[in-house]
């Protein structure tokens, strides 16, 4: 019974040890991305809030346009 639960222990820790493995690599991987390709990271950053804003701005004028004006 003891066997048992010291083994149940090492798998949950080794769980949350390969997760936080997992995260640092990822944070990892982002950072050398914006120190190494700073213009074409910030490019497509970019490129991404402007789409979000376009987006977004087109939806507002077809709201605008389609109600009907006041007497």
């Amino acid at each position: 019974m003891l066997k048992r639960n010291i083994m149940v222990k090492s798998r949950r820790k080794k769980k949350g040890q390969s997760t936080v493995e997992y995260i640092i690599l990822v944070a990892a991987i982002i950072g050398a991305l914006i120190i190494f390709l700073p213009t074409t990271f910030q490019d497509a950053y970019n490129a991404t809030l402007r789409s979000g804003t376009n987006g977004m701005e087109n939806m507002a004028d077809r709201l605008r346009n389609s109600r009907p004006l006041a007497p």
